[in-house]
């Protein structure tokens, strides 16, 4: 049986998408979760129904009604989709935060939005959210989605997924959702951000869903049908939220839940998804580990690796100069290289998605030469996210693709990229002067991301319109260019480049910690990063690797000087966000000086 795909242009909201496609596709798999190390699948037909239990306790038991704002705090799983639509239900709004927030985090969210119900996945993820919800100026029922009978002292703020359930009468979830409109607010999602503490953006059930027409006409080549999504990325992220949760929806689609990243490789197997959505930084990582397992193969097969990868750069960036012999061996690479690639994917990729971030081109030709449909997108939380993505077929690894159905873009006068279209978002919560500052009164969003597009329309990002570094000679530098090429280096984890106002470029290293200790090995040295980012000898290697950068970087782009750390960027201190972007005033927090010192 072929799944459908709902036309979101005819759909009055979220909830109503869901339980339609619930009725129809009834006992098909719907979500599949990973128990006593197997995956197990919930029904289209027993997902609709405990969702409407959820939505039904929330009304008899938190007495949440249309407006009022509801967080959720947990990893992905089945019972986070199912929470979120149970609220959107009833015509309150979703409000999903990281699990990585600390206290004082969730006290701004729940403080900002004024939420009446949080749940979380666990007692563990409670703590912090029970500091919070005790410092909150009114009332904050903490629903844990375990089964657990070991709740804590104080039960007045907790109760579990399971009495809650049995607190309501699901009948009546049906009245709330059969009056609610495309301009009603559904969600509240606080970004992340790369500086100062997160603003809410106002979705309302149109934006998300016209990302879902234009999600469906962008993917519309590969023939929808039977997809399968895996499922990784923190779906309190806009990306994984429309990509991940609602797309899969209109699709009428199945989603495995990945366990965490490190079992992505076998989660790929086992689920065998159709289509995958993910960051940047982890196909660089794939991209890495593929190139890494090389070296362990013989000359023969490496061989074979390389001319295959160069014959399918050539024909994506040359076709005019393919010649027959290179028709033949590109054939043989189909079956000796590529279709082992496609295999550690799973068998069935049709494509990957990539968005939070810039793609750096060398990534996207990579996984492009080895068969792999890898689509760079384009969004951000205010347009619920998805702005414009590029076509199967029609693939411009330099650019971001064409706007998407619904969506209208065009330039400013200082290059920044302007949008419209029902996806744009309702405002900050709280912020009108923020908002205005984001939406003009033309309905055009501001995206602060400096780019053009190309003669066939395509969207080029050239960078982010704040985080442009321009030197004492007044040259505007991308840092987000050249961290992409230095990160590409095998010896480099992570980057951060400064210059604002300076000379030239320095840079901040975190090496990769495999590749230092096959140095240490090679040079018997301490293999601990903290002695040898002060080795002399280690710092030579380093440099070594940016003079191979160097190389490919224009005379103002070039890293003149750098500090290597022991520590990684990471989101426990906050330096990089949850779609693993650098937070770059919370690194110079800690290094300004040091880097400062480098230009004394």
């Amino acid at each position: 049986m072929l799944q459908s795909v709902v036309d979101a242009r005819k759909v009055n909201n979220l909830p109503q998408m869901f339980f339609d496609q619930a009725k129809n596709l009834s006992d098909k798999p719907f979500l599949w979760n990973k128990e006593n190390g197997q995956y197990r699948s919930l029904s289209w037909k027993a997902a609709a129904d405990t969702t409407k239990q959820i939505a039904s306790g929330l009304m008899a038991h938190a007495h949440i009604k249309p407006g009022d704002r509801v967080l959720i705090v947990s990893e992905n799983r089945p019972e986070w989709i199912m929470v979120d639509i149970a609220i959107m239900s009833l015509g309150a709004i979703s409000v999903p935060t990281y699990t990585t927030n600390t206290a004082l985090l969730h006290q701004h969210i729940i403080s900002d939005s004024g939420a009446k119900v949080a749940f979380v996945s666990n007692l563990d993820l409670a703590k912090p959210l029970i500091a919070a919800a005790s410092e909150a100026d009114h009332k904050v029922q903490i629903v844990v989605m375990d089964h657990t009978d070991d709740v804590p002292d104080r039960k007045e703020l907790l109760i579990t997924l399971d009495d809650l359930i049995k607190k309501g009468k699901p009948k009546e979830v049906s009245l709330y959702t059969s009056k609610l409109s495309r301009t009603d607010l559904c969600s509240l999602i606080y970004t992340s951000g790369t500086t100062g503490l997160p603003k809410g953006v106002m979705l309302t059930h149109g934006n998300l869903l016209s990302n879902c027409y234009g999600a469906s006409e962008v993917l519309r080549p590969l023939k929808i049908e039977n997809e399968v999504f895996l499922s990784f990325l923190p779906m309190s992220h806009s990306y994984e939220h429309m990509a991940g949760v609602f797309v899969p929806i209109c699709f009428g689609s199945e989603v495995y839940f990945a366990e965490r990243i490190e079992t992505l490789p076998q989660n790929m197997l086992e689920a065998q998804p159709t289509i995958m959505t993910a960051v940047p930084r982890l196909y660089e990582n794939m991209r890495q580990k593929i190139i890494q397992r090389l070296k362990h193969q013989n000359s023969f097969r490496q061989y074979i690796f390389r001319k295959t990868l160069d014959l399918g750069i050539k024909h994506y960036e040359t076709p005019e100069l393919f010649t027959i012999f290179d028709h033949i061996v590109n054939s043989i690479g189909n079956i000796l290289v590529r279709r082992k690639v496609k295999a550690r994917f799973g068998g069935k990729l049709k494509a990957m998605l990539s968005g939070g971030a810039p793609l750096n081109y060398d990534v996207g030709v990579f996984f492009h030469a080895l068969g792999i449909t890898l689509l760079q997108g384009y969004g951000q939380t205010e347009a619920s996210p998805l702005i414009s993505a590029n076509i199967p077929n029609r693939v411009k690894l330099h650019t971001c693709g064409p706007p998407v159905a619904g969506v209208t873009a065009k330039i400013a006068t200082d290059g920044e990229i302007l949008v419209q279209g029902e996806m744009v978002m309702k405002g900050y919560w709280n912020d009108p002067d923020a908002s205005i500052a984001a939406v003009d009164s033309d309905g055009w969003l501001h995206t602060g991301d400096i780019g053009y597009l190309d003669k066939d329309d395509y969207i080029v990002i050239t960078d982010r319109k704040k985080d442009i570094i321009i030197n004492s000679g007044g040259d505007n530098i991308s840092p987000q260019r050249v961290e992409g090429i230095i990160c590409l280096e095998p010896a480099i984890d992570q980057v951060m480049v400064f210059g604002d106002k300076c000379p030239y470029l320095s840079a901040l290293i975190v090496p990769n910690l495999e590749w230092s200790k096959n140095w240490a090995k090679k040079n018997n040295a301490e293999s601990s990063l903290n002695e040898l980012v002060i080795s002399p000898d280690f710092r030579r290697a380093m440099s070594t690797s940016l003079e191979r950068i160097n190389a490919q970087l224009t005379q103002i782009e070039k890293i003149k000087k750098f500090i290597v750390i022991p520590h990684a960027f990471s989101l426990e201190n906050g330096q990089i966000t949850p779609t693993l972007k650098v937070r770059r005033h919370a690194i110079l927090r800690e290094y300004r000086d040091d880097l400062e010192a480098l230009y004394k």
